[in-house]
């Protein structure tokens, strides 16, 4: 697996890219991330076991509550652009409510742009070349948005504590509650609370990740109202205890993690 990290003009809007290439099978428990996903499988698409079906050659991966599995039968080369939490319909034309909860193919959204663009991602030559196609792409379809400045503002402040009130959110994006509640769904893809409970469990897996394994002063540092608080939403979002998980695989923040 590489990690590229995207040009100058595109740091606001893409956090990194991922390529992974394997002729090993592997199996995969996946949960909520936080950030929208654009997903080009050059080879054999992905299994998902949980909805028995693959993920399209062109995917696009929205915003989710809930745990899954992804298996390769060892033909796998995969390249995946990771965007911020509110910036991904910018490129699409498509406000990402549209595929809460789920996994789309990036040809059902009918923008020719983008599929002219998968059509280039998977005659180049490799994966560096697909990666400066994509960034092409993307560089000229930037368009200076405000509400994505105020709804970048809120969330830097949401990262922090993910506790923090929707009330107090508003305030930080000089927004009514209301209609910062509706433009929060309209362009991360879920509601400021729900998202707040991602952020949590994933600021949770981070302490996780750099070894701590004391489950109550986890809770207290991530809001939760008690041990079993925490457990119950890691369940939720993980499909397991976090115990289970370390016995299953190292714990890894996405989120709160910036690849290199």
């Amino acid at each position: 697996m590489r990690i590229y990290q995207p040009r100058e003009e595109l740091r606001r809007y893409v956090r990194y890219y991922w390529v992974l290439e394997s002729d090993e099978p592997f199996s995969v428990l996946t949960f909520p991330i936080g950030c929208p996903q654009m997903i080009f499988h050059r080879r054999t698409p992905l299994f998902i076991p949980e909805l028995s079906s693959r993920q399209d050659k062109f995917t696009i991966s929205g915003q989710v509550n809930f745990p899954a599995h992804i298996a390769s039968d060892g033909d796998t080369e995969m390249i995946v652009a990771v965007f911020y939490p509110h910036t991904i319909g910018m490129f699409i034309d498509t406000p990402p409510s549209a595929f809460y909860n789920k996994e789309i193919s990036g040809y059902d959204i009918g923008n020719k742009q983008l599929n002219l663009l998968a059509v280039r991602i998977f005659d180049c030559a490799d994966s560096v070349t697909a990666i400066s196609l994509i960034e092409q792409w993307l560089i000229a379809r930037i368009i200076s948005s405000f509400n994505i400045k105020r709804l970048g503002a809120s969330l830097s402040a949401l990262l922090q504590s993910p506790s923090t009130s929707v009330d107090n959110l508003a305030g930080i994006a000089c927004l009514g509650k209301k209609q910062y509640s509706r433009l929060f769904r309209e362009y991360v893809g879920m509601n400021p609370k729900e998202y707040g409970r991602i952020a949590r469990f994933q600021r949770a897996l981070k302490m996780m990740q750099f070894g701590s394994r004391d489950y109550v002063g986890i809770a207290y540092a991530n809001g939760y109202s008690d041990q079993s608080h925490f457990i119950r939403d890691f369940r939720q979002f993980s499909g397991v205890t976090p115990k289970q998980l370390t016995e299953y695989q190292t714990p890894y923040s996405d989120l709160y993690t910036v690849p290199v």
